[in-house]
């Protein structure tokens, strides 16, 4: 149980409900700031400003998904109103306190690290991003069906990255009948590819390898759908790049070529809330239990 500890949510989307509802669950005292237009309010928990006064009393501050910009500023879906965390209110915070985020800009992690205070990034763990794998396929997918006239069951489909999304991705696109292309650096990721029955290629030559593409799935969060790739692809072809902003493919070159290319990042949220807030609801609760039973042997 979380009793006798503070947790403050900072913004964010509707993946936090589910976190906010597992917080309440373990007894903890929760503050929601920027949480003015849910439509289901949580009577368990209090609404309230961002002041220094309530940061001096939080034991843990969750921020959304996207964490703050590079100057701070914080997103929320529930209000109108500017979220900015300032260096301020990072010093406001206790030192044994702990944020949340699901990934943080060089801004927040510079102030954590001024200040002392511990950060953890929920989509650097392998457990949170593979779990996010699963939502973050099934949106590929939906994202393919209605961009396209043809079935992706005998498509020439290719993933670029074999991580942890482009495995589970490589994997779904094979199953559904897909002739799967991939694209890796490593040679280990070769032999897994040989392993799962797909066809392997090094990126070195992916400019050779898109003459046929249908699909082309990206997910390598560095220009690698170059204009020169693009060059080579059919008209037809749809680009979907599933990397974090700006992703990895040559935008302005593909609307100049008339082929479809959208950047799809964060679909969890999007395709998916609930079961994406669960995720980090799991992993998270898990993580604060851990520190607390830490706390409590060092007691």
């Amino acid at each position: 149980m979380m009793t006798g500890k503070h947790v403050a949510f900072l913004g964010g989307d509707a993946r936090q409900l589910e976190v906010i509802k597992s917080c309440i669950e373990l007894q903890a005292t929760v503050s929601l700031i920027g949480f003015d237009n849910l439509q289901k309010p949580f009577s368990e928990a209090n609404h309230r400003e961002l002041t220094h006064e309530l940061l001096e009393t939080v034991d843990i501050l969750v921020l959304p998904i996207v964490g703050t910009d590079e100057y701070g500023q914080v997103d929320s879906v529930f209000t109108s109103k500017k979220l900015v965390l300032t260096e301020t209110h990072i010093q406001s915070l206790p030192r044994h306190a702990t944020i949340y985020a699901g990934m943080a800009k060089p801004y927040l992690q510079t102030l954590c690290a001024a200040h002392g205070i511990r950060l953890i990034e929920l989509l650097n763990r392998d457990d949170v991003a593979i779990y996010n794998s699963i939502p973050t396929v099934e949106g590929a997918l939906m994202m393919a069906i209605q961009n396209t006239d043809f079935t992706i069951h005998g498509s020439v489909s290719m993933v670029l990255g074999l991580g942890r999304v482009g495995l589970t991705l490589a994997r779904t696109l094979s199953a559904i009948g897909a002739k799967t292309r991939v694209g890796v650096r490593r040679s280990e990721h070769v032999a897994r590819a040989v392993e799962m029955g797909l066809q392997p290629f090094y990126l070195y030559d992916l400019a050779r390898q898109v003459h046929d593409v249908d699909l082309l799935f990206n997910t390598i969060p560095s220009l690698v759908v170059t204009a020169q790739v693009i060059a080579r692809m059919p008209h037809h072809a749809v680009i979907i790049d599933l990397a974090s902003k700006p992703g990895g493919v040559d935008f302005g070159y593909a609307d100049k070529r008339g082929i479809k290319a959208m950047l799809a990042p964060s679909l969890p949220g999007i395709v998916a809330p609930k079961t994406a807030g669960r995720i980090l609801a799991r992993t998270m609760t898990r993580l604060m239990m851990e520190d607390i039973g830490t706390e409590e042997v060092e007691t």
